[in-house]
């Protein structure tokens, strides 16, 4: 990536939400120098919400949440011994709980990933502005990270595929499909290191080169400080939400 300033608004015409979305992929920088224009962000929102839709009704008819639940149950030894320490009526419970949590937890994704859509724009026009001097504002750089995490509705697509094809027994929520190192890792291998393998993932990286290109254009900085401050926090994120989390599993 060059390591040049970000050029000014151009007198391109202006795109419409689908031009957006497919320049996202094709000429990205086309999309986030339009978002300086408009920072209109739902079109992808939408595109997730339908995605995660589609992906919730497969995994209910082809694997069930109670399956998918003691899936998750299987890759954290602690949890699934302190289950089966209950009593039998007790376990049933705790695991119908399990999977009702895990069912509506995965239909709120959409407004989860919303809430964390704000977060994540407010944490990078942060660093943006008063790391690198840039001049990024709050809706255009949540207009950034809709448009720059796309690539997660291409995983998302291959995820319901892969799920619909998948024994019940092998699926496992948390990596349903197998773009990352950690998902060809055996399961017997320190865990730490398969969550450091789960955050190597293709369509991640694809989403963390976007945010980069978006984060200089929108916010007027270098291409290198915007690596800086993308990269930073995804090694950050993925200690505290991947590392630690799996240290203590």
């Amino acid at each position: 990536m060059a390591d040049a300033v970000a050029q000014p608004e151009s007198s391109a015409p202006p795109l419409n939400e689908i031009q957006r979305v497919v320049d996202a992929f094709v000429s990205p920088s086309k999309t986030f120098t339009d978002i300086k224009r408009s920072a209109s962000w739902w079109m992808p929102w939408l595109i997730g919400v339908i995605i995660t839709g589609a992906f919730g009704y497969v995994v209910q008819q082809k694997i069930g949440w109670e399956k998918t639940y003691t899936n998750i149950l299987h890759q954290s030894p602690a949890q699934q011994q302190r289950i089966e320490q209950l009593p039998a009526d007790q376990q049933a419970k705790a695991i119908a709980m399990g999977a009702n949590i895990t069912k509506y937890s995965f239909w709120g994704v959409p407004i989860l990933g919303l809430i964390s859509a704000i977060i994540a724009a407010a944490v990078l026009m942060a660093t943006v502005n008063f790391g690198f001097g840039g001049t990024a504002k709050f809706g255009q750089m949540l207009a950034v990270w809709m448009y720059a995490t796309l690539p997660w509705a291409i995983q998302g697509i291959l995820g319901i595929v892969a799920t619909w094809f998948v024994d019940p027994d092998s699926f496992n929520l948390k990596n349903f499909v197998g773009t990352n190192l950690g998902y060809y890792m055996p399961t017997d291998w320190p865990k730490t290191l398969i969550a450091l393998g789960t955050a190597v993932d293709i369509f991640t990286i694809w989403a963390l080169v976007l945010l980069t290109i978006g984060c200089a254009i929108v916010g007027n900085i270098k291409k290198g400080q915007a690596a800086v401050a993308i990269w930073g926090w995804w090694v950050v994120v993925t200690i505290l939400l991947k590392v630690l989390p799996a240290m203590f599993s």
